[in-house]
């Protein structure tokens, strides 16, 4: 299996994983991300087949969520509710983190291994592309464990703006 085979078969796991998520986390809006990040994916493994057939691509900076600026406009108000599936989502956010910074590292080393100028081209673009899903999850990570991690008083000391 060449490189080019092995990360066009990561990137089909990685859409047939968000999808799955997707239909996992369909009462909440979870679902429309986890739908976006499975788009994002099945077109670094349509690009990745183009590069195997040699057919040429032009490799644009796209983000997951770009043109999703209006992905809460309309939500109403929600009570989180502390329950055993909020300790299901979180590690499910820390997989979905775990498998990012795998193909972030695999990229990287498929990249430094290039035959060619294009091939190097083509895992930069995809390296890039995994570290700003990476970021997604980390961030979504980070925000839905303040509550468990705020220990100090809203009147003294220093806290990061969020």
């Amino acid at each position: 299996m060449t490189s080019l085979e092995f990360a066009i078969a990561l990137e089909e796991e990685g859409e047939k994983y968000y999808l799955r998520q997707a239909e996992l986390n369909q009462d909440n809006y979870l679902a429309v991300v986890f739908n976006l990040l499975a788009k994002d994916e099945k077109r670094h493994a349509e690009i990745l087949r183009r590069q195997f057939v040699n057919q040429e691509e032009v490799l644009e900076v796209n983000s997951a969520l770009k043109d999703e600026d209006n992905i809460f406009v309309g939500i109403k108000d929600f009570v989180v509710k502390l329950t055993d599936d909020s300790e299901k989502q979180l590690k499910v956010y820390d997989e979905a983190l775990n498998k990012e910074k795998e193909s972030i590292e695999l990229y990287q080393k498929l990249h430094d291994e290039a035959k060619d100028d294009k091939e190097r081209a083509l895992f930069a673009y995809l390296i890039s592309q995994e570290k700003e899903h990476y970021h997604i999850f980390y961030n979504m990570l980070i925000m839905l464990n303040r509550p468990n991690e705020w220990v100090e008083s809203a009147e003294f000391g220093l806290r990061e703006e969020y």
